[in-house]
């Protein structure tokens, strides 16, 4: 594929990533991921409680809740359950993940990761990268 070819499909599905981002019940921020393999989407998800919570992401300070689930993991867990394999997939995501994420991205065998918006510690940007792992930031994907 073309330089100009993967970037238009990496805004397009960004795009979609923060359509699915607005899914979330989370107040302080809402992140969107899609796990695209041989053109095809084969997971998503966005940042949320586990299944059986109630759908309230953070606590009466406003801080989020230890068990919220980022949306990288969610769409990683989804893909767990099934019979797909994110081996060689590309994560898009609306905020680059965190540490903790990365480690799950790269033990995925997810080999591209192109994000929107950094997160404010850039640790798990650097591990990836460390890993072999292609990360991308696309910043704006409204033009």
């Amino acid at each position: 594929m073309t330089k100009d070819k993967q970037l238009k499909y990496d805004i397009a599905y960004l795009r979609m990533a923060r359509e699915w981002a607005k899914l979330s019940y989370c107040q302080r921020k809402q992140v969107g991921a899609l796990i695209v393999k041989d053109k095809m989407i084969i997971s998503d998800g966005y940042n949320g409680t586990p299944t059986g919570f109630e759908n309230i992401c953070e606590d009466d300070e406003g801080y989020t809740k230890w068990y919220v689930l980022h949306a990288e993991a969610n769409a990683i867990l989804k893909v767990a359950s099934s019979t797909q394999s994110c081996n060689g997939a590309t994560l898009y995501i609306t905020l680059s993940p965190c540490t903790e994420c990365s480690k799950l991205v790269h033990q995925a065998g997810i080999k591209r990761v192109v994000y929107n918006v950094g997160y404010k510690d850039p640790s798990g940007i650097d591990f990836l990268r460390k890993a072999g792992v292609e990360v991308v930031c696309i910043e704006n994907i409204d033009t």
